[in-house]
């Protein structure tokens, strides 16, 4: 079954950087396109980025140039580079595949940026 599981959050200071990555499993990872979303405390899901199957990247505008969303077909991983962290990033970050019609999510994982 396609199973999708983040790893790398935690705590960083305003202006730091940090490193997700999302280990997918149970589908041909490489023909799916692959998305990261976050949720802020009281606030609705939101799509942060997306990397196409061949690799082109696509940012909402409140991460440009400070996120980088990239994936390794070889190791079924997508990863999300993100550096001049704000307070508010801080969110659960979730992996999503939608994967023959149906949407996938991981459990997520928690950024919390705080000085």
């Amino acid at each position: 079954q396609v199973q999708l599981v983040e790893s790398g959050g935690g705590l960083v200071q305003p202006g730091g950087s940090l490193g997700l990555s999302c280990a997918a499993s149970g589908f041909t990872f490489s023909t799916y396109d692959m998305r990261w979303y976050r949720q802020r405390s009281g606030k609705e899901r939101e799509l942060v980025a997306v990397i196409s199957v061949v690799g082109s990247p696509n940012y909402v505008d409140a991460v440009k140039g400070r996120f980088t969303i990239s994936r390794d077909n070889a190791k079924n991983t997508v990863y999300l580079q993100m550096n001049s962290l704000k307070a508010e990033d801080t969110a659960v970050y979730y992996c999503h595949a939608r994967v023959r019609g149906l949407g996938y999510w991981g459990q997520g994982t928690q950024v919390t940026v705080s000085s």
